[in-house]
């Protein structure tokens, strides 16, 4: 097993990249601003590597909170994307995002003693393993994964070429994941609002407590099988219909 960690240091005899590669970097840089969601970014960075360097697998991971969350695939994983996480540190994506510094182990991927075998990935055995962490401004947004069923040497260019892509989309990543916190953040002042209103008119047309009512709605939402926003909206609009009639 060779394995090889390549410092951000650049190397001397480096050539520079071919005219597809410069193609497919200035594409990368041209949509830096495109503010698109976080999926549509991490799945347009999964086709530029792909494009870049030839393998059998590509993951990207997504530092949220302490976890490395998987956040696009090249090969379908539905049950997995946006649900398989690592702790900083853990397997050799977590070594990478703990160091911040490239990996590539050419052969016996499997048998390097921070691999990380999933039992959700039963078939990803490769024999050979590149992982780059992306940054933005010196912080960890994530790591990106490629993996080759068969042996393969990464050439200092392979490994520059893709940690270069994780410094072009470093602050693209970032700025999509906080859009997702904040519309989720807004989802839940949006559902907090609306539980409070449905709990007010539970009060005052049943005259039972806060957490009664609260218990209320949540015993509904069970029952019907709809969320508690679902529950607390239909409350509301009852009440706003028979309020209506009302004054009519």
């Amino acid at each position: 097993m060779r394995t090889t960690v390549v410092t951000r240091k650049m190397d001397p005899d480096y050539d520079e990249a071919p005219g597809s590669e410069i193609e497919v970097l200035h594409e990368i840089g041209s949509r830096i601003a495109a503010a698109d969601p976080l999926h549509a970014v991490l799945g347009r960075v999964v086709d530029f590597v792909t494009t870049l360097v030839q393998c059998d697998s590509c993951f990207v991971y997504v530092l949220e909170d302490d976890a490395l969350v998987m956040r696009a695939s090249k090969t379908p994983h539905p049950d997995v994307v946006d649900r398989l996480k690592l702790r900083v540190g853990q397997g050799i994506t977590g070594w990478v995002a703990e160091h911040r510094q490239p990996v590539a182990v050419s052969r016996h991927a499997f048998e390097d003693p921070r691999f990380q075998t999933f039992n959700e990935l039963p078939e990803d055995r490769y024999e050979a393993f590149l992982s780059v962490p992306v940054l933005s401004r010196g912080k960890l947004v994530g790591v990106i994964n490629l993996q080759n069923r068969q042996t393969h040497e990464y050439s200092r260019q392979e490994i520059q070429l893709i940690s270069t892509i994780g410094f072009l989309v470093g602050a693209e990543i970032e700025m999509a994941r906080l859009e997702v916190e904040n519309t989720q953040l807004s989802e839940r002042l949006e559902t907090r609002k609306i539980l409070d209103r449905a709990k007010g008119i539970l009060q005052r047309d049943l005259g039972i407590t806060e957490e009664e009512a609260y218990l209320t709605i949540q015993r509904q939402s069970r029952q019907r099988r709809k969320t508690k926003k679902e529950i607390a909206e239909a409350i509301v609009l009852g009440d706003e219909l028979r309020r209506g009639k009302a004054g009519s």
